[in-house]
């Protein structure tokens, strides 16, 4: 049987911590947006992001998990900051690359309300502010993210991204954070119990954040 190696394509401040915080009560090793100190057996990863990693592995490799093969979740993969734009959910020949070499993978796009999350990434540190309009990211060029018409085009963009290239796909599933029945959509497209379901790094930076739901690492 495929090792189990689970993807999430969705952006930062839509549940990608909870659902990290999720995978590692259900006994998976998980890697969130950067790998911490006591996470990994290799010294050398220590600190590094994992959007960084998959990128190395990827054209070092061909595999963009050869060197986090410890790792059986993903859970943030992007990152934007000190010098660094990356966004292997965007990118579908490192994507179908993973497919390839990991037949057991699973990729899930975890979705929340566009409006909602373009509020809470302008809400998030100096994310909406300064870092998504200052770099060309893809779908969302530099000079464009600063306003929260932008980052919502933006956000459609990538969902709909999603949906396309892994239209009627077995390996893919997309859920709303909201959606009272997650845990069980999420348990059940891995084929794994879910101990536990809550709230992971919450946003509550303004008085008019939803508690529990502002959500990731970047």
């Amino acid at each position: 049987m495929s090792r189990l190696r689970v993807i999430n394509l969705g952006l930062p401040k839509s549940g990608t911590t909870t659902l990290g915080q999720a995978l590692t009560h259900a006994g998976l090793k998980v890697a969130d947006w950067r790998i911490r100190r006591g996470q990994s057996d290799n010294d050398r990863l220590v600190r590094a992001f994992v959007g960084r990693l998959m990128y190395k592995g990827y054209f070092e490799t061909g595999d963009p998990l050869a060197l986090m093969d410890e790792f059986d979740v993903f859970s943030e993969i992007d990152i934007v900051r000190g010098g660094l734009n990356l966004w292997p959910q965007t990118d579908w020949g490192l994507l179908s690359a993973i497919r390839a070499h990991h037949p057991g993978a699973r990729f899930i796009l975890t979705h929340r309300d566009p409006a909602k999350l373009s509020d809470s990434m302008g809400r998030w540190s100096n994310l909406g502010r300064t870092r998504l309009p200052n770099n060309a990211i893809p779908g969302l060029p530099e000079g464009f993210g600063g306003t929260d018409a932008e980052r919502i085009r933006w956000i459609e963009g990538h969902f709909a991204f999603c949906r396309q290239v892994f239209a009627g796909a077995p390996d893919f599933l997309e859920y709303d954070i909201e959606d009272e029945n997650a845990r069980e959509k999420v348990a059940a497209f891995i084929g794994r119990d879910l101990p536990w379901w809550g709230v992971a790094n919450a946003n509550q930076s303004h008085p008019g954040a939803t508690p529990g739901i502002d959500e990731g690492g970047n």
